[in-house]
């Protein structure tokens, strides 16, 4: 046996798992001794490739709310800064776009470390840093937080939370500058579809869903075990006719690759105690008063130290600069929190190991005519999990497969000044992750796909607006160690990653589509001794491409130990060629609790992704 299933259970628990909170022993040293840069190299600029924001053409008033430099912070109060909108030299109060910029330098040797961007409580950014080199590193996010137009027009306190550790060996100080860029609207226009549902507007009200300051951490609820439920009390306002939930979530430690995580059955069989376990598949289960309104499945973000930190230099993992959030329709009963009392979000994962950092932001908005609206829920179920699981081992070779499908469907109606409308947010989830251990344990393998639709239709009996959002997270990995003389051993990795979307929406004025197509390739390899890399290499490939009809923009970028090999730019509207993954959306592997729940509703239209 090559290196013993020892060394897959070590290079798993602190290798593949990335410390973005906190290094939990000396053997994840190894990772960060490899200094493969000289000094007086000019630093290398780390990025996540991305589309760039759509912003008018106007000159944005900036604010520099933040300039900090975060040394050891961990177990440390968030940074404060007060925040207070300040327009006196803009031109216009009027903003179409308001972009929320994070700029970091680091340089030495540290980890890659989590961080929350919260102002008011509501949670504005949440990422990764980069993983500096002796030379340096500058890296820079911009994010559209345009959604939280009315928080940003009040006097609030920001706060940021970058947990972070300073010692002989842990050197690197991220040093950070937070800006927001309020742009003018050229002209004033009626939002699409922004007639009483909701659609196209952003909301009058934002609620925190997070812990409330002072702590000594970030605002997040930290979720330890498969039985914990977070929960945060709440009261919104009578006279709201629309919400929404936007989730925010990480996975860290012994849960931070838990699309790799093994059967406990295989776990227990062979002795090993330390390897992280629960399987595969990992829920973010919402709740309110104690029913579930709603479900994430999420994407699987790697952290820049990930996997193979030497895949990420300098193009960094989808989504680890800015990690999604999600959004779950809360319209359909709001019925029963418009009565002016106190109610309750609860969070929990299923099958969660330590840990999980998890809160959200409850959109809300208000009817400006009426002092109270009212509503009432007409339906709202919750299918149980079809999980099918199936092992065959034998030692530590062996495979298992994991295929798990839900369904969360709820309408109900809310009567406002713009009349009785009556809202259905359905969620459909599918699972699959197929994982073969080889090799006597030194080799992993893993297959993985999350198909999800959203839908959410509104209708006023007039006029009907919906939208769908159509997603699906591809991931491989190839994972081996093997020995070699003295005393060391090669870990070779391979990866594919993607994220892709389709977002459809229909109303009286017209449809609109817009499509996300968003794949990483990587390749790296190290030569290992004790904890210490003597030796590396590590490539990555990534197509982006984004089509919608109002703008496209796609860029195709390689590189290879730490230089840019190929960058192709463009934002012409071209007729391509389309993929496997934009054929036959309209199909749906066989799924029987959705084929039930269509049954009764015969109203419903089938949709779906189609296997490739």
């Amino acid at each position: 046996m090559a290196f013993s299933l020892l060394s897959l259970i070590l290079f798993s628990l602190y290798f593949f798992h990335s410390t973005a909170k906190l290094p939990k022993s000396s053997l994840s040293l190894f990772r960060s001794q490899f200094s493969e840069a000289l000094n007086d190299e000019p630093p290398t600029t780390f990025f996540e490739v991305t589309k760039p924001i759509e912003v008018p053409n106007t000159k944005p008033c900036s604010q520099l709310i933040l300039q900090h430099d975060f040394g050891y912070t961990y177990n440390k109060p968030p940074v404060l800064a007060d925040y207070k909108p300040s327009f006196l030299n803009c031109p216009s109060q009027d903003f179409s776009r308001i972009v929320l910029e994070w700029k970091a330098t680091c340089k030495g040797r540290q980890f890659d470390r989590i961080f929350g961007v919260w102002l008011g409580g509501v949670e504005l950014l949440r990422s990764c840093t980069a993983e500096p080199r002796p030379n340096g590193i500058v890296w820079n996010v911009k994010k559209d937080v345009t959604r939280y137009y009315s928080l940003l027009m009040t006097n609030q306190t920001l706060a940021v939370y970058l947990g972070n550790i300073i010692d002989d060996t842990y050197t690197g100080v991220y040093h950070v500058e937070l800006s927001f860029h309020f742009y003018p609207a050229e002209n004033r226009m009626l939002s699409w579809g922004n007639l009483g549902h909701g659609y196209g507007s952003n909301a009058d009200l934002i609620l925190p869903i997070s812990r409330d300051l002072p702590l000594n951490d970030g605002l997040w609820f930290e979720v330890v075990k498969y039985t914990d439920v977070m929960s945060k009390k709440f009261k919104i306002p009578q006279n709201a006719y629309k919400a929404v939930l936007e989730v925010y979530v990480s996975p860290h430690e012994n849960d931070e690759s838990w699309y790799t995580n093994l059967p406990n059955e295989y776990i227990a069989q062979n002795n090993l105690t330390d390897l992280p376990g629960n399987g595969p598949f990992r829920e973010v289960v919402v709740s309110m008063d104690g029913k579930v309104v709603g479900a994430v499945w999420p994407f699987s973000v790697i952290y820049t130290g990930g996997v193979n930190p030497l895949l990420w230099r300098p193009i960094s993992a989808i989504g680890s600069f800015d990690l999604p959030s999600y959004d779950i329709e809360i319209t359909p009963i709001l019925g029963t929190i418009l009565d002016g009392k106190t109610h309750e979000f609860g969070f929990s994962v299923t099958n969660a190991l330590n840990v999980w950092y998890i809160d959200a932001n409850l959109h809300i908005w208000l009817d400006g005519k009426s002092k109270r609206t009212e509503g009432k829920v007409l339906r709202s179920s919750t299918s149980p999990h079809r999980f099918t699981h199936i092992s065959n081992f034998t030692g530590l070779n062996g495979t298992f497969l994991t295929r798990v499908s839900r369904l969360i469907d709820s309408i109900g109606w809310v009567k406002s000044s713009y009349g009785k409308i009556t809202t259905q947010a359905t969620q459909e989830f599918n699972f699959s992750n197929f994982m073969e251990m080889g090799s006597n344990g030194d080799l992993q393998i893993v297959h993985q796909r999350i198909d999800f639709i959203d839908t959410i239709v509104a209708n006023s009996g007039t006029s009907v607006d919906s939208v769908t959002s159509l997603k699906r997270f591809p991931l491989y990995l190839y994972l081996e160690n093997a020995d070699q003389e003295g005393g060391t051993y090669t870990s070779v990795s391979n990866l594919s990653l993607g994220f892709n979307e389709k977002i459809i929406k229909k109303s009286e004025y017209g449809s609109s589509v817009s499509s996300l197509e968003n794949l990483q390739k990587g390749q790296a390899s190290m030569l290992v001794k004790g904890n210490l890399v003597v030796s590396g290499t590590g490539s990555t490939q990534q197509a982006y491409s984004f089509d919608s009809s109002k703008s496209c923009y796609f860029r195709n970028v390689s590189s290879s130990n730490y230089t840019i090999i190929y960058d192709e730019e463009n934002n012409k509207c071209n007729k391509r060629t389309q993929t496997y993954w934009g054929l036959g959306l309209h199909r749906w592997w066989h799924n029987p609790v959705r084929s039930a729940f269509l049954s009764s509703n015969p109203l419903k239209e089938k949709r779906g992704f189609n296997s490739p």
